[in-house]
């Protein structure tokens, strides 16, 4: 059963925490929200303490004057279960409940998510919370969607405590099948005297004094993304008795470096996927992150998805938090929708004078509505509105990029050949050169079905299973191209090594053989013949029916390939064996898509971001000028710019810093 969202177009607004504010502020929020065009904003997130001031003791009086006073000037509410925030009387009579940390110091309370996921105390407490919830509340007529916990794992995705330990052990024999023989041989336990003869034996991989074994932090992993997406399905299974047809969501948080959960695990769990984005003051081009992250939320939703937490400005909680630009909020907020986001929303609607993230820019900020930041956000509720008709369109992409928490988890684990690698750095990298050139992309699990593209690149797949590696290479056999980055297919699910030679999973495919690996040193450059340099990698690669692409040369490997190309099948497969500069990459990727057919949305100028959603009867082709200076593009005679309603002759101009959504009738 499909539950949908039931607020019409562009859904616009934020978290919305009243309890911090006198009740006399109220009446002004719901003018000033329906001043700003807010249509729903998430109430509750962090409310656990005011609703159960003690145990089994509920006070839901003032949660029912806001939900009622939001449903009076109609705005929608996305009710949360406030169980990211346990109470201080909570702890009090469970202390054991507390996380642990991987060198077995306990925890104290005294912020937010300091429970240990695996605490039969802690789940108890918060589907007892949920139910009640969800029992007063489900014929709300302002609740229209539920807001399960927060940010699943921002804190906590891992406690190493005892009864940590035995969720682990649980968790183990249901995945090797009771069996320790299986176990042994999976985590290859024979090596270093680690084998297993009874599960009690079985810990964490707590701070030990040397590496760890690889598969046993790996499985570890696995365990503490399924631990808390059991606890979602938990309160989800309550929501959904008491309100069978409300959708339900929880804020992913795909980029800043969180690799916690497996998100392709996730991601059919929820009724709507969310994502919770900030920008990095270190980022001197975060609009490449924003398409990033909103490409992969959009490939994980399988459509459309809602932007839940972003910011207006600052943020409190880098080492610098710098304001955004003049034009940046409405940017950023329109970039997501042209990523597939179909609601918009901010941490948070009132700016808060108190507390842990009382420098966290918000929609109303500390200097009121005599602000710059006020003026941008009615502005973006006005465009919001303007863009209702885009709800529902979806991507156009021919790319896909494979993206895998286990490869990640894996490779990034210690005692690999090189420390300096970084999954979504590399990502990152690919990524990069196609979105400047306006090439649309999709992300993919290494086992997806592959048929809709015309390209697949996979620049760091370490590990990957037989059937995922055999659908990357069936891929190329029927006809595709696939283009394989450094240190992929080397290991299997298990982390073992592919024996026989690297590229392991790819070694055929690819037409070559590595037999030898040689990473480079920070700062340290291979030369590559035609120009340009590699970085982090090299590896003495020897051809077996591919073409050599471009060589080093510099180096103990001058004269052997670093690029290779191959026909495979009827398809084509190119392998990079180091990390090419920028300038190299984007030149070997243009041709690796040209090759393969793949065309960019939209010839632009340099820096002005093209983006296309596809509805039922039209294209909707969103420009985004990063740029200090006017630029002009060419769009459809009939085309119609959404922003200010404008029939447009045949072409579009878009000011410096500024957006234009461009309706194409097809």
């Amino acid at each position: 059963m499909k539950r949908e969202l039931k607020v019409p177009g562009i859904a616009y607004g934020g978290d919305y925490n009243p309890e911090q504010w006198p009740e006399e502020v109220w009446a002004e929020d719901m003018r000033l929200m329906r001043e700003a065009g807010v249509s729903m904003v998430s109430v509750g997130i962090f409310s656990w303490a005011l609703l159960e001031p003690e145990e089994g003791a509920y006070d839901f009086s003032l949660l029912d004057r806001v939900l009622d006073l939001l449903h009076a000037h109609g705005i929608a509410a996305d009710l949360a279960t406030p169980t990211a925030a346990p109470p201080a009387w909570f702890f009090r009579a469970h202390p054991e409940a507390l996380p642990v940390d991987r060198d077995g110091r306990r925890l104290s309370y005294g912020s937010r998510q300091t429970f240990c996921p695996s605490s039969p105390a802690y789940r108890a407490a918060a589907l007892r919370m949920a139910r009640a919830l969800a029992d007063r509340y489900a014929d709300h007529p302002a609740v229209v969607m539920w807001h399960v916990h927060n940010e699943y794992g921002c804190h906590n995705a891992e406690c190493y405590c005892d009864e940590s330990a035995r969720a682990f052990r649980v968790w183990l024999r249901a995945r090797y099948g009771d069996d320790l023989a299986t176990l042994n041989e999976a985590w290859g336990t024979r090596f270093w005297s680690q084998s297993y003869y009874d599960w009690d034996e079985i810990l964490p991989p707590r701070a030990t004094g040397a590496v760890p074994n690889p598969t046993h932090r790996l499985d570890w992993r696995r365990f503490c993304s399924d631990e808390l997406l059991s606890l979602y399905e938990a309160e989800r299974r309550v929501l959904l008795e008491a309100a069978p047809q409300t959708p339900a969501t929880t804020n992913f948080m795909v980029m800043h470096n969180f690799d916690a959960l497996d998100y392709w695990r996730w991601a059919p769990k929820l009724d709507i996927v969310s994502n919770d984005h900030y920008l990095q003051s270190t980022d001197p081009e975060s609009e490449i992150d924003i398409a990033l992250s909103g490409d992969l939320v959009r490939s994980l939703a399988g459509g459309p998805w809602l932007l839940m937490e972003h910011s207006t400005g600052a943020v409190n909680w880098q080492p610098v938090n710098r304001a955004k630009g003049p034009g940046e909020l409405r940017r950023n907020a329109l970039a997501h929708v042209a990523r597939g986001a179909d609601g918009i929303a901010y941490f948070q609607w009132r700016a808060a004078k108190a507390g842990a993230e009382q420098w966290h820019s918000a929609m109303l900020p500390h200097a009121g509505t005599d602000s710059q930041i006020w003026r941008d956000v009615v502005r973006l509720g006005a465009d919001l509105r303007a863009l209702a008709e885009v709800r529902g369109s979806v991507g156009t992409a021919e790319v896909a990029i494979v993206w895998d928490w286990n490869a990640r988890w894996a490779m990034e684990l210690p005692s690999q050949p090189s420390a300096e690698l970084r999954f979504q750095d590399l990502v990152r990298a690919w990524y990069e050169p196609l979105w400047r050139a306006g090439v649309a992309v999709d992300f993919v699990r290494p086992d997806a079905d592959l048929s809709a593209y015309r390209l697949v690149l996979a620049p760091s797949v370490y590990l990957v299973d037989d059937e995922g590696a055999a659908n990357l290479r069936g891929f190329a056999e029927r006809g595709g191209t696939l283009a394989v980055g450094f240190h992929s297919g080397a290991v299997d699910e298990n982390c073992h090594v592919r024996l026989g030679g690297y590229p392991g999973a790819f070694r055929e495919a690819l037409g070559i053989r590595t037999d030898e690996l040689f990473p480079l040193l920070p700062g340290e450059s291979v030369g590559l013949s035609g120009g340009g340099t590699g970085t982090l990698w090299s590896e003495r690669v020897r051809l077996c029916g591919a073409e050599s692409i471009a060589a080093y040369t510099t180096g103990p490997l001058a004269g052997i390939p670093a690029v290779t190309r191959h026909r495979h099948g009827t398809g084509v497969t190119w392998y990079l064996a180091t990390l090419p500069d920028p300038a190299t990459l984007a030149g070997l990727l243009d041709r690796v898509r040209t090759e393969a057919g793949v065309r960019p949305v939209r010839s632009t100028p340099q820096g002005v971001e093209a983006v296309l959603r596809r509805g039922p009867d039209a294209d909707y082709l969103f420009l985004i000028n990063h740029t200090d200076r006017p630029a002009h593009v060419a769009v459809a005679p009939d085309a119609t710019e959404l922003l200010t309603g404008k029939a447009l002759p045949g072409s579009v101009s878009v000011a410096a810093g500024e957006t234009a959504v461009v309706r194409e009738p097809r």
